[in-house]
Protein backbone atom coordinates (compact mmCIF):
# COMPACT_ATOMS: atom_id res chain seq x y z
CA UNK A 1 0.00 0.00 0.00
CA UNK A 2 3.22 2.18 0.46
CA UNK A 3 4.14 1.76 -3.30
CA UNK A 4 0.63 2.41 -4.21
CA UNK A 5 0.57 6.09 -2.56
CA UNK A 6 3.87 6.65 -3.77
CA UNK A 7 2.80 6.58 -7.22
CA UNK A 8 0.55 9.58 -6.73
CA UNK A 9 3.83 12.39 -7.05
CA UNK A 10 4.56 11.47 -10.72
CA UNK A 11 1.74 12.57 -12.22
CA UNK A 12 0.76 15.86 -9.49
CA UNK A 13 9.03 26.71 2.71
CA UNK A 14 8.07 28.03 -0.83
CA UNK A 15 11.95 29.09 -2.48
CA UNK A 16 12.67 32.96 -2.92
CA UNK A 17 11.17 34.87 -5.73
CA UNK A 18 13.80 34.23 -8.69
CA UNK A 19 15.82 36.77 -11.21
CA UNK A 20 14.43 35.53 -14.50
CA UNK A 21 17.62 36.33 -16.61
CA UNK A 22 20.26 34.44 -14.64
CA UNK A 23 20.23 30.74 -15.24
CA UNK A 24 17.70 30.59 -18.29
CA UNK A 25 19.48 28.61 -21.47
CA UNK A 26 18.93 30.67 -24.65
CA UNK A 27 15.33 30.81 -26.25
CA UNK A 28 14.56 31.41 -29.83
CA UNK A 29 12.64 34.84 -30.14
CA UNK A 30 10.77 34.40 -33.29
CA UNK A 31 7.91 36.84 -34.42
CA UNK A 32 5.12 34.13 -34.52
CA UNK A 33 5.83 33.07 -30.69
CA UNK A 34 5.52 36.57 -29.46
CA UNK A 35 2.19 36.68 -31.19
CA UNK A 36 1.12 33.96 -29.52
CA UNK A 37 1.85 34.29 -25.95
CA UNK A 38 0.22 32.00 -23.83
CA UNK A 39 -0.77 33.15 -19.98
CA UNK A 40 -2.28 30.66 -17.92
CA UNK A 41 -4.22 32.33 -14.80
CA UNK A 42 -3.05 31.65 -11.62
CA UNK A 43 -5.14 29.30 -10.05
CA UNK A 44 -6.16 26.96 -7.26
CA UNK A 45 -7.55 23.54 -7.92
CA UNK A 46 -8.36 21.35 -4.99
CA UNK A 47 -9.07 17.13 -5.86
CA UNK A 48 -10.47 13.97 -4.53
CA UNK A 49 -8.22 11.16 -3.80
CA UNK A 50 -9.77 7.38 -4.72
CA UNK A 51 -8.44 4.08 -4.14
CA UNK A 52 -11.51 1.44 -5.16
CA UNK A 53 -13.67 4.47 -5.40
CA UNK A 54 -13.03 5.29 -1.75
CA UNK A 55 -11.99 8.87 -0.71
CA UNK A 56 -8.93 8.44 0.75
CA UNK A 57 -7.71 11.88 1.02
CA UNK A 58 -6.82 15.42 -0.95
CA UNK A 59 -4.82 17.05 -3.15
CA UNK A 60 -3.97 20.68 -4.07
CA UNK A 61 -2.62 21.85 -7.44
CA UNK A 62 -1.31 25.82 -7.31
CA UNK A 63 0.23 28.15 -9.58
CA UNK A 64 1.66 31.58 -8.06
CA UNK A 65 3.13 34.45 -10.27
CA UNK A 66 5.70 36.49 -8.36
CA UNK A 67 7.44 39.64 -9.11
CA UNK A 68 7.03 42.52 -11.48
CA UNK A 69 4.69 41.11 -14.90
CA UNK A 70 5.61 41.94 -18.33
CA UNK A 71 5.24 40.65 -22.10
CA UNK A 72 8.97 39.02 -22.18
CA UNK A 73 8.62 36.59 -19.05
CA UNK A 74 6.96 35.52 -15.93
CA UNK A 75 8.58 34.28 -12.56
CA UNK A 76 6.07 31.26 -11.45
CA UNK A 77 5.94 29.09 -8.22
CA UNK A 78 4.31 25.54 -9.48
CA UNK A 79 2.83 23.35 -6.20
CA UNK A 80 1.54 20.47 -5.85
CA UNK A 81 0.10 19.21 -2.36
CA UNK A 82 -1.60 15.43 -1.31
CA UNK A 83 -2.52 14.13 1.91
CA UNK A 84 -4.01 10.78 2.37
CA UNK A 85 -5.08 8.89 5.52
CA UNK A 86 -6.23 5.29 4.53
CA UNK A 87 -6.50 2.81 7.59
CA UNK A 88 -3.35 2.48 9.83
CA UNK A 89 -1.68 4.65 6.56
CA UNK A 90 -0.64 8.06 6.58
CA UNK A 91 1.06 10.34 4.04
CA UNK A 92 1.92 13.95 3.36
CA UNK A 93 4.19 15.27 0.30
CA UNK A 94 4.83 18.81 -0.88
CA UNK A 95 6.56 19.35 -4.63
CA UNK A 96 7.33 22.90 -5.39
CA UNK A 97 9.15 23.75 -8.66
CA UNK A 98 9.96 27.68 -8.95
CA UNK A 99 10.29 28.72 -12.22
CA UNK A 100 10.26 31.30 -15.49
CA UNK A 101 7.37 31.12 -18.20
CA UNK A 102 9.44 32.46 -21.51
CA UNK A 103 8.17 32.63 -24.91
CA UNK A 104 5.43 29.34 -23.61
CA UNK A 105 8.47 27.49 -22.29
CA UNK A 106 8.79 26.62 -19.27
CA UNK A 107 12.37 26.87 -17.71
CA UNK A 108 12.69 24.98 -14.05
CA UNK A 109 14.80 26.60 -11.60
CA UNK A 110 14.31 25.42 -8.21
CA UNK A 111 13.17 22.00 -7.14
CA UNK A 112 11.95 20.74 -3.76
CA UNK A 113 10.13 17.54 -2.30
CA UNK A 114 8.96 16.54 0.91
CA UNK A 115 7.41 13.57 2.51
CA UNK A 116 6.74 11.94 5.68
CA UNK A 117 4.27 9.85 6.91
CA UNK A 118 4.26 5.74 7.39
CA UNK A 119 7.59 4.18 6.36
CA UNK A 120 10.21 6.47 5.74
CA UNK A 121 10.61 10.22 4.57
CA UNK A 122 12.43 11.53 1.73
CA UNK A 123 13.27 15.34 0.74
CA UNK A 124 15.33 16.66 -2.39
CA UNK A 125 16.10 19.72 -3.16
CA UNK A 126 17.63 20.70 -7.04
CA UNK A 127 18.41 23.99 -7.98
CA UNK A 128 19.29 24.23 -11.66
CA UNK A 129 22.13 26.64 -13.55
CA UNK A 130 21.30 26.13 -17.55
CA UNK A 131 23.91 28.80 -18.26
CA UNK A 132 26.79 26.70 -16.56
CA UNK A 133 25.42 23.42 -17.60
CA UNK A 134 25.23 22.24 -14.09
CA UNK A 135 22.34 21.05 -11.67
CA UNK A 136 23.07 21.03 -7.87
CA UNK A 137 21.89 18.59 -4.91
CA UNK A 138 21.21 21.03 -2.44
CA UNK A 139 20.82 18.00 -0.10
CA UNK A 140 24.27 16.22 -0.76
CA UNK A 141 26.33 19.66 -2.11
CA UNK A 142 26.71 17.57 -5.28
CA UNK A 143 26.77 19.04 -8.89
CA UNK A 144 25.99 16.78 -12.11
CA UNK A 145 26.81 18.22 -15.93
CA UNK A 146 23.67 18.69 -17.86
CA UNK A 147 23.95 17.55 -21.26
CA UNK A 148 20.74 18.09 -22.28
CA UNK A 149 19.70 21.64 -21.85
CA UNK A 150 16.66 22.15 -24.86
CA UNK A 151 13.20 21.60 -23.07
CA UNK A 152 14.37 19.95 -19.73
CA UNK A 153 11.67 20.32 -16.77
CA UNK A 154 12.32 18.71 -13.68
CA UNK A 155 9.43 16.51 -12.09
CA UNK A 156 6.82 18.91 -11.87
CA UNK A 157 7.97 21.89 -14.12
CA UNK A 158 6.52 19.33 -17.45
CA UNK A 159 2.95 19.50 -16.18
CA UNK A 160 2.72 23.01 -16.47
CA UNK A 161 4.61 22.74 -20.10
CA UNK A 162 2.19 20.64 -20.98
CA UNK A 163 -0.66 22.41 -20.29
CA UNK A 164 0.71 25.22 -22.28
CA UNK A 165 1.53 22.63 -25.00
CA UNK A 166 -2.15 21.86 -25.31
CA UNK A 167 -3.52 25.57 -25.42
CA UNK A 168 -1.17 26.06 -28.01
CA UNK A 169 -2.16 23.24 -29.83
CA UNK A 170 -5.79 24.38 -29.57
CA UNK A 171 -4.98 27.23 -31.00
CA UNK A 172 -3.17 26.73 -33.79
CA UNK A 173 -5.20 23.49 -34.38
CA UNK A 174 -2.11 21.38 -35.24
CA UNK A 175 -3.75 17.92 -34.07
CA UNK A 176 -0.69 17.08 -32.28
CA UNK A 177 -1.09 13.65 -30.51
CA UNK A 178 2.13 12.43 -29.10
CA UNK A 179 4.06 15.19 -26.60
CA UNK A 180 7.68 13.92 -24.68
CA UNK A 181 9.80 15.63 -22.02
CA UNK A 182 12.80 15.10 -21.09
CA UNK A 183 12.90 15.10 -17.32
CA UNK A 184 15.40 15.69 -14.37
CA UNK A 185 15.00 12.79 -11.54
CA UNK A 186 15.83 13.40 -8.09
CA UNK A 187 19.41 11.42 -8.76
CA UNK A 188 20.12 13.69 -11.47
CA UNK A 189 19.30 11.01 -14.41
CA UNK A 190 17.25 12.30 -17.38
CA UNK A 191 14.62 10.48 -19.20
CA UNK A 192 11.65 11.12 -21.68
CA UNK A 193 8.26 11.30 -20.25
CA UNK A 194 6.12 10.09 -23.45
CA UNK A 195 2.15 11.08 -23.92
CA UNK A 196 -0.48 9.98 -26.64
CA UNK A 197 -3.84 11.71 -27.18
CA UNK A 198 -6.19 9.16 -26.39
CA UNK A 199 -9.48 10.76 -27.49
CA UNK A 200 -12.42 12.80 -25.80
CA UNK A 201 -14.98 11.99 -22.99
CA UNK A 202 -17.96 13.94 -20.83
CA UNK A 203 -17.08 13.62 -17.24
CA UNK A 204 -19.03 14.13 -14.12
CA UNK A 205 -16.68 15.03 -11.41
CA UNK A 206 -17.14 16.54 -7.65
CA UNK A 207 -16.73 19.66 -9.62
CA UNK A 208 -19.24 19.45 -11.99
CA UNK A 209 -20.27 18.17 -15.74
CA UNK A 210 -16.68 18.91 -18.17
CA UNK A 211 -15.87 17.76 -21.76
CA UNK A 212 -12.77 16.36 -21.83
CA UNK A 213 -9.54 15.44 -24.10
CA UNK A 214 -7.58 12.27 -22.24
CA UNK A 215 -3.80 11.68 -22.46
CA UNK A 216 -1.71 8.40 -21.86
CA UNK A 217 1.06 7.50 -20.80
CA UNK A 218 2.27 3.79 -20.61
CA UNK A 219 5.53 1.93 -19.33
CA UNK A 220 5.70 -1.60 -20.67
CA UNK A 221 8.64 -2.43 -18.83
CA UNK A 222 6.58 -1.59 -15.19
CA UNK A 223 2.81 -2.86 -16.59
CA UNK A 224 2.02 0.65 -15.99
CA UNK A 225 -0.64 2.83 -17.60
CA UNK A 226 -1.46 6.42 -16.68
CA UNK A 227 -4.25 8.19 -18.26
CA UNK A 228 -4.95 12.18 -17.72
CA UNK A 229 -7.86 13.78 -18.78
CA UNK A 230 -7.56 17.68 -19.09
CA UNK A 231 -10.79 19.77 -19.75
CA UNK A 232 -10.48 22.53 -22.82
CA UNK A 233 -13.26 25.02 -21.31
CA UNK A 234 -10.96 25.38 -18.12
CA UNK A 235 -7.84 25.99 -20.43
CA UNK A 236 -6.59 22.48 -20.36
CA UNK A 237 -6.74 22.28 -16.31
CA UNK A 238 -5.85 18.32 -15.46
CA UNK A 239 -9.03 17.69 -14.11
CA UNK A 240 -8.62 13.31 -13.30
CA UNK A 241 -6.06 11.05 -13.02
CA UNK A 242 -6.30 7.45 -13.20
CA UNK A 243 -3.28 4.92 -12.91
CA UNK A 244 -3.49 0.77 -13.60
CA UNK A 245 -0.61 -1.42 -12.95
CA UNK A 246 -0.18 -4.71 -14.38
CA UNK A 247 -4.24 -4.36 -14.51
CA UNK A 248 -5.51 -3.64 -11.28
CA UNK A 249 -6.41 0.03 -10.40
CA UNK A 250 -3.85 1.59 -8.29
CA UNK A 251 -5.65 5.62 -7.39
CA UNK A 252 -7.52 7.94 -8.98
CA UNK A 253 -7.94 12.03 -8.81
CA UNK A 254 -11.11 14.14 -9.40
CA UNK A 255 -11.04 17.59 -9.58
CA UNK A 256 -13.24 19.16 -6.85
CA UNK A 257 -12.97 22.75 -6.63
CA UNK A 258 -11.04 25.45 -9.20
CA UNK A 259 -10.28 28.96 -7.92
CA UNK A 260 -8.41 31.69 -10.14
CA UNK A 261 -6.55 33.77 -8.26
CA UNK A 262 -5.18 36.66 -10.09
Amino acid sequence: MHYLFSLLIICFSLPFPLIASENEPPVNNSIDEEKSIITVPAFRAKYTLLHKSSPVGTALRQLTYVGQDNNESKAAVYHYHTDIEWLIFSDKRSETSTLTIKNNKVIPQHYTYDREGTGRDKSYEWRYDFIAKKATDEKSHRQVTIEQIEGLQDKLSYHLQNRLDLIKQANNETGQKRYSYPVISTSGSIKNYDYEYDGEEELILPYGLVKTIRLKREITAKKRITYAWFAPELNYLLVKLYQVKAGAEQFEAQLSSLEITN
